[in-house]
């Protein structure tokens, strides 16, 4: 596992709805982290940007020594795991 981190990171969508408004983590090599919170405040959004489903407005995310904001998620050399099982709608049936 590498380190991830977020320095000021943030989402605001073309409506203008600001979903992440500067988050700041340093997840170390082996630590073991959890986000808690109310349904609709950003966790979801802030695990799609670091696995690169959704872009980063502002901000700049680091997995290990790499940043790795305009890289593409099978670029990042991370993964993601839905809650229900979810298909990517731009892959093929084979590719998902």
């Amino acid at each position: 596992m590498a380190r991830v981190e977020l320095a000021n990171v943030k989402k605001t969508y073309p409506n203008g709805f600001k979903a992440i408004h500067g988050v700041d983590m340093d997840i170390r090599d082996g630590e073991f982290v959890v986000l808690v919170g109310p349904s609709g405040c950003g966790k979801s959004t802030l695990l799609r940007m670091v696995a690169g489903l959704e872009s980063v407005t502002e901000g700049t995310v680091r997995i290990g020594e790499q940043v790795v904001n305009k890289l593409e998620p099978a670029q990042r050399d991370i993964a993601m795991v839905f809650q229900n099982y979810a298909l990517y709608p731009h892959m093929s049936v084979y590719n998902n």
